[in-house]
């Protein structure tokens, strides 16, 4: 039986991972879970699973947990965060933001298999990543439908998964499904609402993962992922827009051979591909009824439009510190447009000033990171204010 841990249990992640636990019990026993502010529901999931450790973020909330879960070892903080990650042979990293980091490296310092949809931690700490990912026995499985999707791709080149040479790869090819917005102007986009880009037309997401397809940076923070956990150069990844979210990402290889991975939308395969791996379930969570009949379109997307994915791009080439500060300033951007105080049209012109007043100190260290991290939000947190006032 393999033992994991569900950082973030109450979101979207979190709670997809324990219902495939609830399929497969025989083969998968949940030891920690880790939650934000979420009481209720943490309780009902510990009480359902049985865990030896729960973590809330919120310190207020530890009597009230420790009272309901006799038993159960309720603690709070980074650092029970990260022993909660290290304390099972898989560790889902479903945690939103930079606040997953600490998580990220006590999985993988500790050599466990991570299936990390927190993007966040690695964009913005890649370099710190790469050294704790050098751990025996350690290893990331993406939880996100593109890099699931690349890595089962790659899976299937027998060179690039005996020696990683990423000189076999012509191309990697990360698709997307254009968000509520796709087709629009940018003059079109000036005056959409928050329900307006929550309505993704394909994927059920958290609000933060909702806006950033709706900006297109998820797909830009996913470019800076794909350099980071495959070696290859920002030239040879590109983006087209699939509306049918059919096709989840694809690689060219040199000779001309293009793999593909299809199936419906439902991250509940690409996580139970980083729960079961190097095995498969025996669940066809995303399998397709291949007698309907069905198009695969694809066009290139609009960065007039959508300049945040261009800003990624712009950040990922830059190296170092760029990444996080660019996803820090778009956690604040987010936060803000969702709270009401700057209109969606905003958030790229946030994320271009502070990117413009970036250093870019060298990403040596988590501290350094963290400082990044911490200098970036305040920037943000600045422009936010300026522009609310206006």
């Amino acid at each position: 039986m393999t033992t994991v841990a569900v950082l973030g249990s109450t979101g979207s992640i979190g709670t997809q991972t324990l219902d495939i636990v609830r399929d497969r019990r025989e083969r998968f026993d949940v030891v920690a879970l880790a939650a934000g502010r979420s009481v209720e529901p943490v309780i009902t999931q510990a009480r359902e699973f049985a865990p030896e450790l729960v973590v809330t973020a919120d310190p207020d909330t530890v009597p009230t947990l420790r009272d309901a879960l006799p038993g159960v070892r309720v603690e709070t903080g980074a650092a029970a965060l990260a022993e909660a990650a290290a304390s099972a042979e898989v560790a889902i990293n479903g945690v939103v933001g930079f606040a997953g980091l600490p998580a990220t490296i006590a999985a993988l310092e500790n050599g466990r298999r991570l299936g990390l949809a927190n993007k966040e931690s690695l964009i913005a700490a890649g370099p710190v990543v790469a050294a704790a990912r050098s751990t025996p026995g350690a290893e990331i499985l993406p939880v996100d439908s593109e890099h699931c999707a690349l890595h089962q791709c790659l899976r299937s080149n027998e060179v690039f998964a005996d020696t990683g040479r990423p000189d076999r790869i012509a191309q990697l090819i990360l698709t997307a499904s254009g968000g509520p917005f796709r087709g629009r102007s940018a003059t079109s986009l000036l005056g959409v609402t928050v329900a307006d880009a929550l309505a993704h037309p394909t994927w059920q997401m958290g609000p933060k993962v909702t806006i950033d397809s709706s900006t297109l940076m998820n797909k830009g923070l996913e470019v800076i992922e794909a350099h980071e956990l495959y070696g290859v150069d920002y030239d040879l990844i590109e983006v087209v827009v699939h509306p049918p979210s059919i096709v989840h990402s694809m690689v060219t290889f040199s000779d001309g051979s293009t793999i593909a991975q299809l199936s419906r939308p439902d991250m509940r395969l690409c996580i139970g591909y980083a729960l079961a791996y190097p095995d498969r379930l025996d669940i066809p969570y995303g399998a397709i009824d291949w007698t309907e009949p069905r198009s695969l379109d694809f066009e290139p997307p609009d960065h007039e439009a959508f300049p945040c994915l261009g800003l990624a791009y712009r950040a990922g080439r830059l190296g170092e510190t760029a990444p996080a500060c660019l996803s820090a300033a778009n956690e604040v951007a987010v936060e803000a447009f969702l709270d009401g105080a700057v209109a969606w049209a905003d958030i790229p012109g946030i994320l271009e000033d502070v990117l413009a007043r970036h250093d870019n100190p060298p990403a040596d260290s988590i501290d350094a990171v963290t400082s990044v991290d911490e200098r970036a939000r305040a920037h943000a947190r600045e422009i936010v204010a300026a522009r609310s006032a206006a």
